[in-house]
């Protein structure tokens, strides 16, 4: 159930997260100059890479706050990076041997996330001509 220390439990984890995510991005990018957006796969690696760690955490310490879990996951580890909802999610699948929705998952993940930000960006280019 959503109340307002849930809402405060997203909003303050989301303001570490954001302000993690600027100062991870802009340490890699600063030293690491590359083509490839090396920042942006730093945080996305790292915050799967947690949330994993979290996910099992949880699965052992059942007895949590559900509001520690909320603060870290969805408003740290959301502000971070969103790639690591979808790494979970999909090893989850994996895990449990359903292959058809993983890939399927990933693929919309992947190239559907790529499409619709090529289209949202070519619909702008063409609105503003």
């Amino acid at each position: 159930m959503m109340n307002m220390l849930t809402i405060i439990a997203v909003a303050s984890g989301g303001a570490i997260g954001a302000t993690l995510r600027l100062l991870i991005n802009s340490a890699v990018n600063k030293h690491f100059v590359n083509a490839l957006p090396l920042g942006t796969l730093a945080v996305n690696l790292l915050g799967s890479f947690l949330i994993g760690i979290l996910f099992a955490y949880f699965h052992l310490n059942t007895s949590l706050s559900p509001h520690l879990k909320t603060f870290m996951v969805t408003g740290i580890l959301g502000a971070l990076t969103t790639y690591s909802t979808f790494a979970i999610e999909s090893f989850f699948l994996l895990e449990a041997g359903d292959y058809m929705h993983a890939f399927i998952n990933m693929a919309f993940n992947v190239f559907g996330t790529i499409l619709l930000a090529g289209l949202g960006y070519i619909l702008i280019l063409n609105l503003t001509k």
